[in-house]
């Protein structure tokens, strides 16, 4: 997976980036319907354009804090596991990396952060590159939360049906 353009989020006040072609949209935090006895860092699920997506705060991740803040933003991801949503404290910018920009760091084989691939580290600022389908597969619980969604889908197109 390359990092050269990268969608630039904040959490507390660290920088983060994601590939930008898995990015389906950024949106304001709208309704978010919770659901009981979930693992803390899913918020639950939410509507986004005619679909049902998990809601995963990355501050509960890394400080278990909530994003909260006027500039908070959801990051729609799209991975062949599952589309989520990620809260982050804000979303800031587009970047391209030049292929020299990006390093490789050794976080990967610390299971806890296997979902840091890379380093940007640029002239006055280091971003963290999170690699998507890696997060989403490393959260405790995620594999009995997606089969849940799929189960939720199903009931419905049986409904619509």
């Amino acid at each position: 997976m390359t990092f050269e353009k990268s969608i630039i989020f904040r959490c507390v006040n660290e920088e983060y980036a994601i590939p930008v072609e898995q990015v389906v949209s950024i949106e304001k935090i709208g309704r978010i319907t919770p659901i009981p006895h979930l693992p803390n860092y899913l918020l639950g699920f939410t509507r986004m354009r005619g679909e049902l997506i998990p809601v995963i705060d990355f501050n509960r991740i890394l400080y278990n804090k909530p994003s909260v803040g006027e500039l908070s933003r959801i990051i729609v991801l799209n991975t062949d596991i599952v589309n989520y949503g990620l809260v982050v404290d804000e979303a800031k910018e587009i970047l391209n990396f030049a292929p020299n920009e990006i390093q490789q760091v050794g976080l990967v084989n610390y299971s806890k952060t296997k979902y840091f691939t890379a380093v940007a580290n640029l002239e006055n600022r280091m971003i963290t590159c999170v690699e998507p389908k890696i997060l989403v597969n490393s959260l405790e619980g995620i594999r009995e939360i997606i089969a849940y969604l799929h189960k939720m889908l199903e009931n419905e197109n049986n409904v619509n049906a």
